[in-house]
């Protein structure tokens, strides 16, 4: 792994700010998570705390809008809203969606058909994905039951009850699966056997989480502006980020560049921080209000409910992208630290995604809409409609050549976006 350039060699311009943290607690050995042993078996279930599940507004598109459906394949056994979707890593050809319904599915992609339903949840399938080799599927639901499915034999082989959910993800080389509960743990499970670790972090939700590339460590944001870089194998925490150099409220989103050396941090407060992996340290950050123009009056509750929606990092370009709920899709260069780009959407931005092996990113929005934009140019590629309400999740295959969107409208949707000329 590359180091992260040393943050005194940066130059900065314009009105961005140097931020340092204190490093907190002395780095472990880097071994790999799907190499640790004496693992900490914790049979105890963390207790489920009083807190709200996550509600969606069912924002349906105006009656006056053309009714248009550009999807090659719609899913429609969900019976609500659909609140997240994942290819299978390895073929690309299986989606599975988890609902409001609390049901999720496992399903081809080609044309829509079934393969089995992961049965038994309780609430809310809030969270759901394929393992890095496909092998396994896991689905969390709100109430804090997970369940991982071996996908060839259709088969329940592991579950787990935890707090409130708010978040979940396989590690990238191994069967592990790490996730981040409204009491602040954040656990991590080795499938299917179970053996089980916990990482401590603020008496407030772990609100989201990335393993990062090396599969050594994670990053975790928690509701109380702090960021944490954990040791997976030790369990013990790298660095914190917190006070004047953590956000000042609930982050909503990390995101790690290729090699894992820069973490993005995106959060309600419309900051987002490129933060050193290897130092702990902010080497930039990027403000919201150079580009979000005084709302008329009225207007201003509106504004006020902006935040980072989503973010990431392109990997063949240095330049990064973050998405805001006020519609804005903001393109920076890292090399000057500057703002290049700002694609305005009439609706917030749900999520985004860079393609693999270009400069195109994909943004998903409350208006419905799924568009592709260059970010060299800043200009608007392609858009794709064909739900009649909010878009909630949307995952891209490997060769960017179709999109899986899941929607406030009860259905998954599929649209090939290749293009010849790209």
């Amino acid at each position: 792994m590359e180091p992260a350039e040393d943050p005194e060699s940066l130059s900065f311009h314009g009105d961005e700010e140097i931020i340092e943290v204190v490093e907190l607690g002395p780095p472990g050995p880097d071994d790999l998570a799907d190499e640790m042993n004496d693992v900490d078996f914790d049979d105890d279930e963390a207790e489920e705390p009083d807190a709200e599940g996550w509600e969606t507004e069912d924002e349906r598109v105006e009656d006056g809008m053309e009714v248009q459906d550009d999807s090659d394949v719609t899913f429609s056994l969900h019976s609500a809203s659909v609140f997240c979707v994942s290819l299978d890593p390895k073929t690309n050809t299986l989606a599975v969606t988890g609902g409001e319904d609390d049901k999720a599915f496992v399903w081809r992609v080609s044309d829509g058909e079934l393969l089995f339903e992961c049965s038994g949840h309780k609430d809310s399938v809030t969270c759901a994905g394929f393992s890095h080799d496909s092998v396994f599927v896991a689905t969390g639901d709100m109430s804090g039951l997970i369940k991982v499915w071996r996908v060839d034999v259709k088969e329940e082989v592991w579950s787990f009850e935890v707090g409130d959910l708010e978040w979940m993800e396989w590690h990238p080389q191994a069967h592990v699966l790490l996730a981040g509960t409204a009491d602040g743990n954040s656990w991590m499970w080795k499938i299917p056997s179970g053996d089980c670790k916990t990482f401590q972090g603020p008496a407030c939700p772990a609100t989201c989480g990335k393993i990062l590339p090396d599969g050594k460590r994670a990053v975790v944001g928690y509701e109380d502006g702090t960021m944490r870089i954990w040791d997976l194998k030790q369990g013990t925490s790298l660095h914190v980020l917190k006070g004047q150099d953590g956000h000042q409220d609930p982050l909503t989103c990390v995101a790690s560049n290729q090699d894992g050396s820069l973490i993005m941090t995106g959060s309600v407060d419309c900051y987002t921080k490129l933060v050193s992996s290897t130092t702990g340290k902010v080497v930039c950050v990027f403000k919201m209000e150079n580009m979000a123009p005084k709302s008329p009056a009225g207007q201003s509750e509106e504004a006020e409910s902006n935040s980072v929606e989503s973010l990431g990092f392109c990997n063949v370009m240095p330049l990064v992208a973050v998405g805001y709920l006020n519609g804005t899709l903001a393109i920076y260069d890292l090399s000057t630290q500057s703002l290049r780009h700002t694609c305005q959407h009439k609706s917030g931005i749900v999520q985004l995604l860079w393609e693999e092996n270009s400069a195109v990113v994909y943004t998903c929005s409350l208006d419905g809409a799924v568009r592709l934009w260059d970010a060299r140019s800043g200009k608007m590629i392609s858009e794709y409609r064909g739900h009649s309400a909010e878009i909630l999740d949307f995952a891209v295959n490997k060769d960017a050549s179709i999109v899986v969107t899941t929607s406030g409208d009860h259905q998954a949707k599929v649209f090939c976006v290749q293009r010849p000329d790209r």
